[in-house]
């Protein structure tokens, strides 16, 4: 058994708040090292907040745009885009969009106005709701999907025009109802969080390899992962806590290259540190209760999904091979 079939309850301690008001609906999360990035979803301005790590204290705004549909990841550039964060105009939840879009930033300190690259994606499938952007070692972008039975994978072309749209590649699935994601920095495994719920999967095969409880928040919808590998967790609300996670010695092991154990500790054993006993997710994925909801929902889902198949022609998706590493 692997450990993608086992379930480990994190616990997190609070390492700030944010303080700004304008921070509402903090729905993705970049780690700088002594300056987080964090942007609101939508109905909010095109704009990145940088904020202190400890304080919480916002210390730059950075407009890139005139405006945006719905902002719902941010990821930290690598490779040819390594000091900018990726920003991702791509929430859709009526699945309308024709394309979607995602803009190149260097965030500041102070209240700047910067002109961002930006690029379009269009799906090979029709339109769909995301969350989560991933960037890869040598700067490939990854968009993975959300929906309530797990998210499609999809890799955007090596190098991206600003000249036409930007057609994304199927490369993988996820078992989670996604709302961000975030690369290790060994670049060889990443991070896919929902509401009450996380797991790791090898990149770029998207291989699972652990599953894991998240901390009880309002609605998480943000992670990041730091250079020095820390793991740290917002979620939407005014003056919302940063949540930081330790994932256990042996998880660790097994990502450093160390083969995956025969025997383990009990799976809701908590991890020792300070627990956040904020208040209790009044998203309906959190936790235990989250996965039980989860298995009512995916089996209310499959009856309606069949439902859908007999009324309309099924399309079976080509099989693909996953492209060359990001």
């Amino acid at each position: 058994m692997t450990w993608a079939g086992l379930v480990l309850a994190l616990v997190g301690h609070v390492v700030f708040s944010f303080v700004d008001p304008s921070i509402t609906e903090s729905s993705g999360l970049v780690d700088l090292g002594r300056s987080m990035v964090t942007a609101n979803d939508s109905g909010d301005a095109p704009v990145l907040y940088t904020v202190d790590a400890r304080s919480g204290r916002t210390i730059g705004r950075t407009t890139y745009a005139d405006r945006v549909d719905d902002v719902e990841a941010l990821a930290p550039g690598r490779g040819p885009s390594a000091g900018s964060v990726w920003v991702g105009d791509i929430g859709d939840n009526d699945e309308r969009r024709s394309s979607v879009r995602v803009y190149r930033v260097v965030p500041g300190a102070g209240s700047r106005r910067v002109r961002a690259a930006s690029y379009d994606l269009v799906y090979p499938d029709g339109a769909h709701d995301a969350e989560s952007l991933v960037v890869g070692p040598r700067g490939r972008l990854v968009v993975i999907t959300k929906g309530l039975l797990g998210g499609t994978v999809y890799a955007a072309p090596p190098v991206l025009s600003t000249a036409h749209p930007n057609r994304l590649t199927v490369v993988a699935r996820v078992g989670i109802w996604a709302t961000d994601a975030a690369l290790f920095p060994d670049g060889r495994h990443v991070l896919v969080r929902g509401y009450g719920t996380a797991a790791i999967y090898t990149f770029p095969g998207f291989v699972p390899v652990a599953t894991l409880d998240l901390p009880h928040q309002r609605q998480g919808e943000g992670v990041s992962i730091g250079d020095s590998g820390r793991i740290r967790l917002s979620s939407e609300g005014r003056n919302s806590a940063v949540l930081e996670v330790t994932l256990p010695a042996d998880v660790r092991a097994v990502l450093a290259g160390a083969p995956f154990p025969s025997a383990r500790p009990s799976a809701t054993t908590p991890l020792a540190g300070t627990e956040h006993r904020g208040e209790h997710s009044s998203h309906p994925a959190s936790g235990a209760r989250g996965r039980l909801l989860g298995i009512a929902i995916g089996a209310g889902s499959a009856g309606v999904l069949l439902l859908l198949a007999l009324l309309r022609p099924w399309r079976p998706r080509r099989a693909t091979r996953p492209p060359e590493a990001p």
